[in-house]
C-alpha cells in the first residue's frame, strides 16, 4: 500500500492534492502487468495508425490474415518505441500516449501526401520539414478531421490512465533512477535500431510478401502496413555523403550563368524502351534487306547526324536512372555504394536540361505512355522543372501493340506537341520515354497468333533463345521505324529541330544473360566493364537546325571520342553545348569539360579520351571525379531552387 506524506504545515496544493489521493487511489502494476499493458498498447497503436490510412481497415487485417508476419512486423517497431518512452517516463500510459501521437501523426501525414502527391512518407521526408510546410499551401488538402479527433481522443485518455495508474519499482534498486531509465532507454533504442538495419532492411523478405502491384509504392504501403513499410525505407534508396564534401564549397562551384546564350532551336529527346543495335553483332545475319534498323544506319552517314553509344547505369533495366543521368547530369551508380533507384532519393528541385531550356523561354514538356506514379515520375518531373508532363491516363485514343501503347503512336504524339508549340510561338524542349518494347519477349507480347519475322544467325541457338531475339527485334525494328518517321516529318517543316534518339538499356533476354551467352556476347573481355552497358544513340538536325547551328563547327568543337562512347550523364551536357548554351550553366559548363578527358565514367572503369579503358585515374582525375561527386551531392541535399 502507498504512503503519501506531507511534512511541515501543508499548503492548500497539498491538501488538494491528498483529497485527491484519498478519494482516487493511484493503482501499481507489476512489471509483468505493465508488459502487458505495453504489448496491448502497441497493438492498439498499430490498429489506429493502420485505420488512419486511406485504404480501408479491413483489406489491411485481410492481407494480414493471410501473411500473419506482418502483423509482428507492424506491430513491433511500435513496440519498442512505448519501451523507450516508458523507460523515460516512468509510465507505461504516458508512453502510450506519446507513442500513439508520434505513431499515428506520421501515420496521418502519410495520408495525406498519398492523396495529395500520390507518395508516401519516407524517413528521408524529416529532412524536408521547412519544403513541406512551405508546399502546404500550394495543394488542397483535405484533413482526415474524424482520424486526427480519435487520435487525439484515445492520447487523452492514456493520458488520464496514466495519472491514477502507475508501476510499481522496478525489483532492482540501483535501476529505479535516471540511470536506470536511461539504460533502459538507450537498449530499448538500440534493439529498434537494430531490428531496422537488420530485419526491416531485408529486401528478400520485404519482397517476399504478395501484393497486389509491387511497383506502386503507395499500394505496397497501404497493404503491408505504414509501420513496417516506413521502417524498411529507412535502409533503401541511400544517398552516400562524399568523403572531403564541403557545402559551402559545392555552393561556390554552383554560383554564376547566364540565360539566353544558345540558338533557338527546337530540341527533342526521345529515350526508346529497350533500343539496341546488338543485331549488328556478326552472330546476326541480317542484309540490307531485312535490316532491322535502316533508319539508325543511314542517320549514321548523315552529314547532319552524329552517332555513338552512351553507357547507362544498368544492364538491361533501369530505365529511370538513365533518364535521371542523361537530364541531370549526376550518376546514378555515383549517389551510394550500394544499389539505388535515383528517382526514389530525388525529393526537392533539381537542375536539370528542362531548367536550362526553361530559363531560355522554352516550352518544356515530357511524354510517358504509362503510369505517372510508376517510379514517382509525376512528383520527379516537376522537381525537375518540366512545365508540363503527359501520361497514359491524359492521352486520348491509346493505340497498341499486345499490351503496351506503340512507339508510332508517340511519334504521333509528339509531332503533335511540336506543331501546337510551333503554333502559340514558343520553342519546344521535348524528352519522351517510350514503351512499347518492354520485356517480356515471349511469343505472347503481341497476340497469339502474331507472326513474327525470322531472325537469321551466324551462330546455333536454343530454341528459348530464338524466340527471346524474334520477339525482341520486333519491337526494335518498331523503334527504328519511329525514329524514321520523326526524322521524315521534322526534314520537312521550316522551324530547326534537333532529334536526339536513344535507348534506355538494353534488353532482358532471359535468365543469366542467356542470349547473350549464347550469341557470344559474354565472351568478350569488356562485356562486364562497359558494353554490356552500352546502347545507340544519334543526334541529328534538320537543315534549318544545321544552319542555325553551324552543324559542322559545332560539333567539331565538341571535341567528342573517335568512338562516339559517352556516359548518359554527358548525354544532356553534349546537346546543350552543341545548342550553344555554354555559360549558361556552370554544373553542366563543368560536365562537358570532364568528358573531354573522362568520355566515360562507369562505376570503376574509365575511358579516357584516346579510348583506352582503365581502372586507374591520375591524382587529377581522380580530384575531378571527386568534386563531380560533392557537386552532385550538394545538388541533391541542399540546393534551394524556387
Amino acid at each position: 500500500m502507498e504512503v503519501f506524506c506531507v511534512c511541515g504545515n501543508p499548503t492548500r496544493k497539498d491538501r488538494l492534492l491528498l483529497k485527491l489521493h484519498d478519494h482516487f487511489p493511484k493503482v501499481r502494476l507489476p512489471l509483468w502487468a505493465t508488459l502487458l499493458a505495453a504489448v496491448l498498447l502497441a497493438g492498439a497503436i498499430t490498429l489506429l495508425a493502420l485505420w488512419c490510412q486511406p485504404n480501408a481497415l479491413r483489406s489491411v487485417l485481410a492481407v494480414f490474415r493471410a501473411q500473419p508476419l506482418l502483423i509482428i512486423l507492424n506491430c513491433l517497431p511500435v513496440g519498442m518505441l512505448l519501451l523507450v518512452f516508458t523507460c523515460l517516463l516512468r509510465n507505461v500510459f504516458f508512453a502510450g500516449a506519446l507513442a500513439n501521437f508520434a505513431v499515428c501523426a506520421l501515420s496521418i501525414a502519410n495520408r495525406i501526401k498519398i492523396e495529395v502527391r500520390d507518395e508516401p512518407v519516407f524517413p528521408r521526408d524529416f529532412a524536408l520539414l521547412k519544403e513541406a510546410g512551405s508546399a502546404v499551401g500550394t495543394y488542397d488538402i483535405q484533413f482526415p478531421v474524424p482520424s486526427i479527433a480519435a487520435v487525439v481522443v484515445f492520447s487523452l485518455v492514456l493520458v488520464a490512465l496514466g495519472l491514477f495508474v502507475g508501476s510499481r519499482p522496478f525489483p532492482i534498486a540501483r535501476l529505479r533512477g535516471w540511470v536506470g531509465s536511461l539504460l533502459g532507454a538507450a537498449a530499448s533504442f538500440a534493439v529498434l535500431a537494430g531490428l531496422i538495419l537488420t530485419v526491416y532492411a531485408s529486401n528478400d523478405l520485404y519482397n517476399s510478401f504478395r501484393v497486389s502491384n509491387a511497383y506502386y509504392i503507395p499500394s505496397v504501403f497501404n497493404e503491408l502496413g505504414f509501420p513496417y513499410c516506413f521502417c524498411h525505407q529507412f535502409t533503401t534508396y541511400p544517398v552516400d555523403k562524399p568523403e572531403g564534401f564541403s557545402r559551402s564549397e559545392a555552393a561556390g562551384w554552383d554560383q554564376g550563368g547566364d540565360t539566353g546564350l544558345g540558338k533557338d532551336v527546337n530540341v527533342i529527346m526521345v529515350m526508346d524502351e529497350a533500343f539496341s543495335d546488338i543485331t549488328d553483332s556478326d552472330a546476326f545475319a541480317f542484309t540490307a534487306e531485312n535490316d532491322p534498323l535502316p533508319n539508325l544506319h543511314a542517320l549514321r552517314e548523315d552529314p547532319h547526324a552524329v552517332a555513338g553509344h552512351i553507357v547507362v547505369p544498368g544492364f538491361a533495366g533501369g530505365t529511370a536512372n538513365t533518364e535521371f543521368d542523361v537530364l541531370t547530369g549526376m550518376q546514378t551508380n555515383a549517389l551510394a555504394a550500394g544499389t539505388t533507384s535515383s528517382f526514389r532519393v530525388v525529393n526537392r528541385n533539381l537542375d536539370s536540361l528542362f531548367r536550362v531550356f526553361g530559363g531560355d523561354g522554352y516550352h518544356t514538356s515530357f511524354f510517358h505512355p504509362g503510369d505517372d506514379w510508376f517510379y514517382n515520375r509525376e512528383n520527379v518531373y516537376r522537381w525537375f522543372g518540366a512545365e508540363e508532363t503527359v501520361f497514359a491516363d491524359q492521352m486520348e485514343a491509346l493505340a497498341y501493340k499486345g499490351r503496351w501503347v506503340t512507339d508510332d503512336y508517340m511519334a504521333g504524339l509528339i509531332e503533335q506537341e511540336f506543331a501546337d508549340t510551333v503554333a502559340a510561338g514558343e520553342t519546344l524542349f521535348h524528352y519522351t520515354t517510350t514503351i512499347q518494347n518492354h520485356m517480356s519477349y515471349t511469343l505472347d507480347k503481341y497476340g497469339e497468333s502474331y507472326a513474327y519475322p525470322e531472325v537469321p544467325l551466324n551462330t546455333a541457338v536454343s530454341d528459348e533463345v530464338e524466340t527471346l531475339l524474334r520477339v525482341y527485334t520486333e519491337g526494335a525494328r518498331d523503334a527504328d521505324a519511329m525514329l524514321g518517321r520523326l526524322v521524315d516529318t521534322f526534314s520537312a517543316v521550316e522551324e530547326p529541330v534537333v532529334l536526339v534518339f536513344f535507348g534506355d538499356h538494353l534488353p532482358y533476354l532471359g535468365d543469366n544473360q542467356l542470349a547473350y551467352a549464347e550469341l557470344g556476347f559474354t565472351a568478350r573481355p569488356e562485356w562486364d566493364a562497359l558494353t554490356s552497358y552500352e546502347t545507340p544513340y544519334v543526334i541529328w538536325a534538320n537543315d534549318a537546325a544545321a544552319q542555325a547551328l553551324d552543324w559542322e563547327a559545332a560539333v567539331a568543337s565538341l571535341d567528342l571520342p573517335e568512338d562516339g562512347r559517352l556516359s548518359a550523364s554527358f548525354l544532356g551536357a553534349a546537346v546543350l553545348e552543341l545548342t550553344g548554351r555554354t555559360g549558361e550553366s556552370p554544373w553542366f559548363d563543368f560536365l562537358n569539360q570532364l568528358r573531354r578527358e573522362l568520355p566515360v565514367v562507369q562505376k570503376q572503369a574509365y575511358q579516357l579520351a584516346d579510348g583506352t579503358v582503365t581502372d586507374q585515374l591520375t591524382e587529377e582525375q581522380a580530384a575531378k571525379i571527386a568534386k563531380w561527386r560533392q557537386w552532385s551531392y550538394y545538388k541533391l541535399m541542399y540546393k534551394e531552387i524556387d
